[in-house]
């Protein structure tokens, strides 16, 4: 039988037979025959999993250890804790953009992890208070604006790696790095990306579903780099990658070793304002793309299963908060990895568990093997995952949707490359409630006009919704009506009407007369004032 799960509520006495389902989220108790699927499957997870906390880490600025630390934390801690089944949790793509401009902002790495741990703690604030249906407020034009500027960066960003740039020997911004990668170009690079990237266009079509199960097409590319530059590097020394242009891991002589290679946050910032400012964009953007994927996991999910959003917000605000600690990268639920997870059978908690077992292995047997992979393999990885997230289909799509959502979708993809991820948001979301106004304006009311051979007759039907939004609307159709017309406004289907508009419409009542308007006031509310007056 299976460990009770930490976060699980206390057992339920035993039902009746005929005793209903209850309802919410679908308890999981794995049975223990899937044992066999979900080692299968955390082994599939791990191998997908690696070349993308490596590469994640990479396109950080951050060390490469810390993509390590976060996956390992997302699948031996948050996979406990989490209500889903299915979900991997690990470093996302979703925020290096945001991890890039917080370690400029704040100065050192240390410092940064401690935004981490403040973020964490954010996550717990939003779970305690049931807040997992914050992503429903969000529009999904912001959000696939979102993935798509996030998209266009991870491009921009590893190019200068693609072309050979060594580790942490570019300057700043989008294109200076471009430009100095170019005038140092290694054509070896720039061979092992544009192989690996014709390598991942066609590995999944090309490739037997068995050895895509045992070497996905990320793995299959750093494999495939590695003993590309292996083998440049003996026969060609002239040609070899820079010694920079390597993976650099650290190497610790024993188990003893593990814990002086951690990197611990700088609590002497706890009073920099800075701090929490990163703390709580990483807490609002982490938890926007969690609960997007645990969303899209469950329909993934074969048996159907339901996941609680607010079980979801603690666990990963725990995984933040130890991940920080530690010296790791901020974490999300990770689609990607999610996603993988399904497809190679996995059928419960177990084998996110057993990727994280995995990972942790690997990095301590065989750190020498994993310093031998190019930075160019796991920029074409990189590039490969930019370009679906910004493909030329999603602009197609955003097109074919009208105004209202092409509008949201491109501030916020531009915004993000422009400036950084949160402002996006914000210009996203403005302009996405620009819509909704709009929306609210045009829709107070139905119109309908009977005209005779002397006089006008007209009906306003307000709508189910008014509210102070459309006393604009309401007063400019009220003053261009003629003089001598009879106007009737009905409130009869409204349930929610707004004082405001309350108080405009006697007002004009009382006003038309001058003009010779007659107004008929049905299901419309005395105002307080008029009231007491009388």
């Amino acid at each position: 039988m299976s460990l009770p799960h930490p976060l699980d509520p206390p057992a339920p006495a035993p039902a009746r037979a005929a005793a209903p389902r209850p309802a919410g989220p679908t308890p999981a108790r794995p049975q223990p025959s899937t044992w066999r699927q979900d080692v299968s499957a955390g082994l599939v997870v791990a191998l997908v999993a690696l070349p993308l906390c490596l590469g994640i880490a990479l396109a950080s600025n951050a060390p490469l250890f810390s993509g390590i630390i976060t996956g390992v934390v997302g699948g031996l801690l948050v996979s406990r804790l989490s209500g889903s089944q299915l979900m991997v949790s690990g470093p996302a793509a979703g925020l290096t953009a945001i991890v890039v401009a917080a370690i400029a902002e704040l100065g050192s790495f240390p410092t940064f992890l401690l935004a981490v741990v403040l973020a964490g703690l954010f996550q717990l604030a939003l779970g305690a208070l049931r807040a997992g249906l914050i992503a429903y407020f969000v529009p999904s034009s912001v959000i696939r604006g979102m993935l798509a500027g996030i998209g266009l960066l991870l491009v921009m960003k590893q190019l200068p790696y693609a072309l050979g740039a060594s580790l942490g020997g570019t300057p700043p911004g989008l294109v200076a790095p471009v430009v100095a990668a170019a005038r140092e170009l290694s054509l070896t690079a720039v061979a092992i990306t544009a192989a690996s990237l014709a390598l991942l266009a066609v590995w999944g079509r090309v490739a037997p579903a068995a050895v895509r199960r045992l070497l996905p097409g990320p793995l299959a590319v750093v494999v495939g780099a590695a003993v590309i530059a292996t083998i440049v590097a003996a026969a060609l020394p002239s040609l070899a990658l820079p010694a920079g242009a390597y993976v650099k891991l650290p190497v610790p002589a024993g188990l003893g070793d593990v814990a002086a290679l951690l990197t611990w946050p700088d609590w002497s910032a706890i009073a920099n304002p800075a701090v929490y400012k990163v703390g709580a964009t990483l807490a609002i953007v982490a938890t926007l793309e969690s609960l997007l994927s645990l969303e899209a996991t469950d329909k993934l999910d074969p048996e159907r299963r339901t996941s609680p959003a607010n079980r979801e917000l603690l666990a990963q605000g725990t995984g933040n908060v130890v991940a920080g600690l530690l010296g790791g990268l901020p974490m999300t639920g990770v689609i990607v990895r999610s996603a993988a997870n399904v497809d190679a059978g996995a059928r419960s908690w177990r084998s996110a568990f057993v990727h994280g077992v995995i990972l942790a292995a690997m990095v301590l047997a065989v750190p020498t093997l994993l310093n031998r992979i190019p930075l160019a393999a796991l920029a074409a990885v990189l590039i490969a995952t930019g370009v679906k997230l910004a493909a030329p289909t999603v602009v197609r799509d955003a097109w074919r949707r009208g105004w209202s959502y092409l509008l949201p979708f491109a501030v916020t993809t531009i915004a993000i490359v422009v400036e950084d991820l949160l402002v996006g948001i914000g210009v996203g979301l403005a302009a996405g409630v620009f819509f909704v106004l709009r929306d609210s304006y045009r829709n107070a009311y139905s119109y309908e006009r009977r005209e005779s051979a002397d006089h006008h007759h007209v009906r306003l039907t307000l709508a189910e919704e008014v509210t102070f939004l459309n006393k604009a609307k309401i007063l400019s159709e009220l003053t261009a009506l003629p003089s001598g017309s009879a106007v009737t406004i009905d409130g009869g289907r409204t349930r929610h009407l707004d004082i405001d508009v309350v108080e405009i419409l006697h007002d004009f009542q009382q006003s038309a007369r001058r003009r010779g308007i007659t107004v008929l006031l049905r299901n419309i509310p005395t105002p307080p004032t008029l009231a007491a007056a009388h």
